[in-house]
């Protein structure tokens, strides 16, 4: 366990139990955590401690609070969000399967009525988020979660961005 990932294991030892690395991008890291009140597996991002520092708590928190209010069938569900020990973090169901990028290279290709599924789902998600006023900055395959076949986007505030009314985005 490296010193980062054993600092965030106690800032959250008594929410989660950080079970283990999950995977990072350019602005978080992602752990497999259990949720001990409600004993299920989530998916904790974590902000990197650098980006923290520049986005400020205030301007992730308006993030979370917007895209936490978004209740769509394909768009997941934000659990928790907080500041522990300096970190910035919030909490999604951990969803297991893959991202539309690991299907497309076991598959190669899809077939038609799958790709018109997937897309439908998708296109239904970012339309709803559109009506709240928010958009999503990143959609592509690695940002597409798949599990038993049904498309998820995840509730990412690094991702979602808040559009006010009559904004053109």
């Amino acid at each position: 366990m490296t010193e980062i990932t054993s600092r965030l294991s106690t800032a959250l030892a008594d929410r989660y139990r950080i079970e283990s690395h999950l995977g990072e991008g350019g602005m978080a890291t992602v752990y497999l955590a259990e949720d001990l009140k409600h004993k299920r597996k989530v998916a904790v991002k974590v902000l990197r401690p650098e980006l923290a520092a520049v986005l400020g708590a205030e301007r992730f928190v308006q993030e979370i609070t917007t895209t936490a209010n978004l209740q769509h069938p394909h768009i997941l569900p934000l659990f928790d969000s907080g500041e522990a020990d300096g970190f910035l973090y919030y909490v999604m169901p951990f969803i297991e399967g893959e991202t539309l990028r690991d299907k497309l290279n076991r598959e190669t290709q899809l077939g038609i009525e799958e790709t018109v599924r997937i897309t439908c789902a998708v296109a239904d998600a970012l339309n709803y988020a559109h009506q709240q006023g928010v958009i999503h900055r990143d959609i592509k395959p690695e940002n597409i979660l798949i599990n038993e076949g049904r498309p998820s986007l995840p509730t990412s505030a690094l991702r979602w961005l808040s559009v006010p009314p009559g904004a053109r985005a």
